[in-house]
């Protein structure tokens, strides 16, 4: 099972994030690239969990030249209880870029390529952040199962 190292939408790109990239985050350096805002607190947890060359790492959400956030998965898809392949996403943008349908584009596009795997996915957010359960409901996240140790509603998508 792969995905496309780079990712396109009429309006956005998400590239796997390489090497060098990480290591700057990591280092805090700026890149003419990165909006003022990013990386966010967010970012730099999703690329705790970054893989060089794996396709189910974290991705850039990059329009035009700029990148404004992240989009990944936990890990490569494993068989959950029923014995379908199941991966967990996570996504996030600057404030700025928020509201603009950036999140469910980019979102959108990822579950399009794992649809076509056969992966059935699911996502975690906090029961407050209603632009998440927004960009969630409308890209197919419909089976609520609850919540997580730390409050986090656990929500999950049917493969079509």
């Amino acid at each position: 099972m792969s995905l496309p190292a780079m990712i396109a939408t009429e309006r956005l790109r998400l590239p796997l994030l390489d090497a060098a990239v990480v290591a700057d985050l990591r280092a805090g350096a700026r890149r003419p690239q990165f909006h003022p805002d990013f990386p966010r607190p967010d970012d730099l947890d999703a690329i705790s969990m970054w893989r060089e060359g794996d396709p189910w790492s974290v991705r850039a959400i990059v329009r035009g030249v700029t990148a404004l956030g992240t989009i990944g998965f936990f890990g490569a898809p494993e068989p959950a209880d029923d014995d379908v392949p199941e991966t967990e996403v996570g996504f996030g943008l600057v404030d700025e870029a928020q509201g603009w349908g950036f999140a469910t584009e980019a979102l959108t596009a990822l579950l399009d390529h794992v649809d076509a795997l056969g992966v059935r996915v699911r996502a975690r957010t906090r029961p407050e952040n209603a632009r998440s359960l927004r960009v969630l409901a409308k890209t197919g996240f419909t089976a609520l199962r609850g919540a997580d140790d730390d409050g986090h509603l656990v929500m999950a998508r049917s493969l079509p």
